[in-house]
């Protein structure tokens, strides 16, 4: 490897990458120093990375080598995850296309093709990694789907369930009839629509009158089962207890009150549908309403709906206003804008059904946590400071959402990731099996119930919200290492480094389990960033045309140059503006490095010997203010970095090295040495500085900042991955 008169980066960026591999120094055992431990999120092993695995890898990169300078045993710990829905959605897209569908193959079929796609995958991501320089330490690699991980993540599920936190109910859950599964709240899309509302009469059994209701649903019209109102509305006073004609069956059905009635809306009255709808569902419990459940699982009627047994909701709709027509009961029909639930790939409308599903109960207290709820662990430990989150403004959002928590649905209706380890025994047959409710836990398949003997047994056919196994990622991949002292030397991590959109999703959970499973916090401080969108502002987003192919930049400009693109000047919560000029901006500079690097390399000649710098190589004004505005630098860049203000250092490394020490000193240099071609003090001064001055870069830049270490001072540190960060003289 040598200076040539051009920085050629697709051949240097290879070689240099196979060096750092070969040198070990990714693997923390080569290293001393105190421990310091990042988990690398893992990366959905369903397709290419994107430009936002990009900013993720830049940022946790920048974070291992800033820390492997400072003189830290640095593990940053890689994996992927098998995504669940996500990646059951895209290998059905590919089975679409070829003309088939997994219904056409068995479950076990369907699973092993999966795996097939994700191990494929996964390789892919691996190179990809690597061309984005991730100094990750790849012997400890782990899949979410690593057979040891899966059993760390049934006996957390075990340990729920005997502490009483998981448990098995039919609740009304997110329902998307496309994919037939169900969804956390999370998980739904909300838009804004134009629909229609329409204002349906319901008459008195006693014929003394009717009462009005409005809704956007006149299809559920069929499994009503009672009208509510408020008992604070003057206009109804007197109408509790009545009986009303249901108008598409004709069914009677009584009239409640209840206060989560909100008198404002439509006509203050409000048709109770308890397996359709998530407010009439908790309405229909407090009172012991019954279910009725009309709408099936792949999104057409049964024939507890009557005329409109066999559509599609849509269908079900215009049948239903027909029929309201036809027998006088649709008083009128008005425009109505408002916020509907969709599928967030796909999205189809959410519908509301009652599934029976396992959740787990985040705010019930915990006997041997002193009372305390998974809830309540999550917010002390950011109040307590233990957890800090970056950037702070976050905090709030973060005690809001915890404090207007649901139970958490983790049940999921596909076939594409851990199963629930659960069997059911319907016989029931002793007063054991019974209080157990006929379920058991078994990692292992069995053929007859532990507790009674009966070999009437079923196998529970849901899979795991791909969020709780994910939940459990900090302290499963520690544990789950060959090395047994993994994780009592590197557990708490040091930084969680994520984006803002899964503060919910991801962190707050594996906060609740962390706790919950080891009694200790999973990480120290969470850096969330924000989403990389394009030139305009926009989301990239593939309808829109306006997709960033990581890979595609970095063959046009350089790894490097797509780092400082990615994180220079972009402050962690906000979202970032990258452009083709911006990145072409920093391959610039990275050109500036190189020639700056020649010159140096060419004026110090081949007899130049080092010293140990000393304040007597200062002859000039130039010499002391390159040396001062260093020492500035340093001590600023060193603040930010421990502070994660990544954006920040960047941008003062950008312009120190080219505007101080290019613009100024370097031409300030060649003057001194035209007029004094023996000057040794400039030459060291140089030569101290753009060492200082690439150790600094190192971590926003490595491979070009290695390339020109290993021809230049490697008889100094043989990597400059882990040379010293520099210090204050």
């Amino acid at each position: 490897m040598k200076l040539d008169k051009v920085y050629n980066f697709s051949k240097i960026e290879p070689q240099i990458y196979r060096l750092w591999l070969k040198s070990g120094y990714f693997n923390p055992d080569k290293l001393k120093g105190r421990p310091f431990c990042m988990i690398m999120p893992p990366t959905n092993a369903n397709g290419d990375l994107h430009i936002g695995h990009a900013l993720v890898m830049g940022l946790e990169d920048i974070i291992s080598r800033y820390q492997r300078l400072r003189g830290k045993k640095v593990l940053w710990l890689p994996g992927t995850d098998h995504a669940g829905f996500e990646t059951q959605v895209v290998f059905e897209k590919h089975l679409e296309k070829e003309g088939r569908s997994r219904f056409d193959m068995t479950r076990e079929e369907f699973y092993q093709a999966v795996w097939d796609f994700t191990q494929k995958n996964r390789k892919n991501i691996k190179e990809q990694l690597k061309k984005l320089g991730a100094s990750c330490d790849w012997s400890r690699e782990k899949f979410t789907l690593d057979k040891d991980i899966i059993k760390i993540v049934y006996d957390t599920f075990q340990n729920l369930f005997a502490d009483g936190l998981i448990y098995r109910d039919s609740r009304i859950v997110n329902y998307c009839t496309k994919h037939r599964t169900a969804f956390s709240d999370l998980e739904v899309r909300h838009q804004l629509r134009k629909d229609k509302l329409y204002y349906v009469k319901y008459k008195l059994v006693d014929e003394s009158g009717s009462i009005t209701v409005a809704t956007t649903r006149p299809e559920t019209i069929p499994a009503d089962v009672a009208i509510a109102i408020n008992p604070r509305d003057p206009r109804y006073r007197g109408l509790k207890g009545k009986l009303v004609i249901e108008p598409i069956l004709k069914n009677q059905i009584p009239i409640i009150e209840d206060e989560a009635v909100d008198i404002n809306f439509g006509t203050g009255a409000l048709k109770i549908t308890p397996a359709h709808d998530s407010v009439d569902f908790e309405i229909g419990r407090r009172h012991q309403l019954p279910l009725k459940k009309i709408l099936e699982l792949d999104g057409r009627f049964n024939e507890l709906a009557g005329p409109l047994n066999g559509l599609k909701v849509a269908e079900a709709r215009l049948k239903a206003e027909e029929i309201l027509r036809q027998n006088n009961s649709l008083e009128k029909v008005e425009d109505y804008e408002h916020e509907v639930g969709v599928c967030y790939k796909c999205e189809t409308v959410i519908e509301p059904m009652v599934l029976e599903q396992w959740f787990i109960a985040l705010t019930k207290p915990i006997k041997r946590f002193q009372g305390k709820s998974l809830r309540d662990l999550a917010i002390k430990a950011v109040k307590d400071k233990k957890i800090k989150i970056i950037p702070a403004r976050f905090e709030k959002v973060y005690y809001h959402w915890l404090k207007n928590l649901k139970d958490w649905n983790i049940s999921r209706q596909i076939w594409w990731g851990i199963p629930i380890p659960v069997y059911y025994c319907t016989e029931k047959k002793n007063e054991k099996c019974r209080s157990h409710q006929g379920v058991i836990i078994s990692f292992k398949k069995i053929k007859k119930c532990p507790y009674c003997g009966s070999d009437k047994i079923i196998k529970e056919n849901d899979t795991f919200d791909t969020w709780f196994s994910s939940a459990q990622w900090p302290y499963a991949t520690l544990m789950a290492q060959k090395k047994k002292s993994d994780f009592k030397e590197f557990y708490p991590t040091d930084v969680l480094e994520t984006g803002y959109d899964i503060l919910f999703f991801w962190v707050a959970r594996m906060i609740m389990m962390g706790l919950y499973r080891t009694g200790r916090i999973p990480f120290r401080n969470v850096y969330l960033h924000g989403l990389v969108r394009d030139r305009f502002k926009q989301k990239i987003s593939k309808s829109k045309g306006n997709i960033i192919n990581p890979l595609e930049v970095i063959k046009n400009y350089g790894s490097d140059a797509l780092r400082l693109g990615l994180v220079i000047n972009n402050a962690p919560g906000s979202d970032l503006a990258l452009s083709e000029d911006k990145v072409r901006g920093y391959r610039n500079f990275c050109n500036k490095i190189w020639n700056a690097s020649r010159f140096i390399y060419y004026q110090l000649g081949t007899n130049f010997k080092p010293q140990r710098f000393k304040k007597s190589f200062c002859q000039t004004e130039a010499d002391r203010q390159i040396i001062n505005e260093l020492n500035e630098t340093i001590e600023k860049v060193t603040k930010l970095m421990d502070k994660y203000y990544f954006y920040q250092a960047g941008e003062i490394l950008y312009h120190f090295f080219w505007h101080r020490f290019c613009d100024h000193y370097i031409e300030a240099a060649k003057k001194q040495l035209i007029n004094n071609s023996k000057n040794n003090g400039t030459r060291q001064i140089l030569y101290y500085v753009l060492k200082q001055s690439l150790i600094l870069l190192h971590p926003f830049a490595p491979f070009i900042t290695e390339a020109i270490w290993q021809i230049m001072f490697k008889k100094e540190t043989k990597l400059l991955m882990v040379a010293r960060w520099p210090k204050i003289i």
